[in-house]
Formats: structure tokens, C-alpha cells, sequence
């Protein structure tokens, strides 16, 4: 199974009026199940390699949110049978995401081996967190420089740095759904 395919597989559901959690899950998981221990292993090393650049303030807590939250989360989605199915999705939201998961899949595949499930990683990660959990992508206590942090108000996600990001079209914050913290 190509890891690209997971791209292709998405957008087909993309024509139907309404799409269920469990529509989406049915594709995550199927994907997530070709990603091998080696996979993570490889896909940790990338992260804690690209980490080194981090000021050390920030370093270890960096690591341990993209570990914890994005690399460890292939297992969360494998087990993960505690949602509603039959839920629908924000499909304007979905619709919208194809663009900026096309450009971050190809992204991360050039920077990486071509066996690398890296890209394929993100993409999981990215739409379960968005679409299925209805979290940021960011976990609510991710830090910022500044001692900003991604939180949670009145129901409402809010992240310090949403704004930074909004010129750049490469950004995954696109897809996120924590707001822009008011107060910054």
C-alpha cells in the first residue's frame, strides 16, 4: 500500500454531502497500520534531529509533545474504537485541508527517504487530532517562546501563535482549530 494513496482515498469522499467520524477513521486506521516500530523509530530521530535548532528553554518539552503527540498517536488511532461514529465532520473544513495536507505531504517527502512514513504520519496525526478527537494539534500546554502556551477557555482552544503563522501557506495551523489567543 502506497502512502500516498491515504491522499487519494480521503478526497474520495469528498463528493458525498455529509462524512461520518468513522468514514475517516476507516482510512486512518488502514494507514496507520503500515506504519512499523522502524517507522516511529525513524520518524522520532527526524524530530529529535530537527529539534536540536530549538533553544534549549524549549528542547526537551518540544520533543516530548511531537513524540508523545504526534509520533505515539499511530497506536492511539489503531485502539481507538471510543467515538461517535456516526458524527459528522466539519466537510468545508475537510474540503479546505486537501491543499495544505498535498503541500505537507510533499514537504516532509522531500525532506525525508522516500521510504520514510514520516508525511504519512503527519497527515494521520493532523486529521485525527482536527476531526475525530476535535483538539488543536498542538496539545492544550504546548509552549511557545515567550512562555506562550496553546489553552483551553469557555470550550474554546486558543493558540499564541495562530496569527504568526497565517502568511504561511505551508503552515498545518491552517487545519487547526484553536483560535488565535485574544489577549496577544
Amino acid at each position: 500500500m502506497n502512502p500516498e494513496g491515504i491522499l487519494v482515498e480521503l478526497r474520495q469522499l469528498s463528493p458525498q454531502n455529509e462524512i461520518t467520524k468513522d468514514e475517516i477513521m476507516g482510512i486512518l486506521k488502514k494507514y496507520a497500520s503500515i506504519i512499523s516500530v522502524y517507522d516511529l523509530m525513524m520518524a522520532t530521530e527526524y524530530i529529535r534531529k530537527d529539534g536540536e535548532f530549538i533553544h534549549a528553554q524549549y528542547r526537551e518539552k518540544y520533543l516530548e509533545i511531537y513524540i508523545k503527540y504526534f509520533i505515539l498517536r499511530m497506536k492511539e488511532v489503531l485502539g481507538n474504537d471510543d467515538y461517535d461514529k456516526q458524527s459528522v465532520i466539519d466537510k468545508d473544513s475537510f474540503d479546505e485541508s486537501f491543499h495544505l495536507l498535498e503541500r505537507t505531504f510533499e514537504k516532509e517527502r522531500m525532506s525525508s527517504s522516500s521510504d520514510d512514513k514520516l508525511p504519512l504520519i503527519y497527515v494521520i496525526t493532523s486529521l485525527y487530532t482536527t476531526f475525530i478527537l476535535e483538539e488543536p494539534i498542538h496539545p492544550v500546554g504546548s509552549e511557545f517562546p515567550g512562555n506562550q502556551k496553546v489553552e483551553e477557555r469557555n470550550g474554546k482552544y486558543l493558540c499564541p501563535v495562530k496569527d504568526n503563522q497565517k502568511d504561511n501557506e505551508n503552515a498545518i495551523c491552517h487545519l487547526c482549530l484553536a483560535e488565535q489567543t485574544p489577549d496577544i
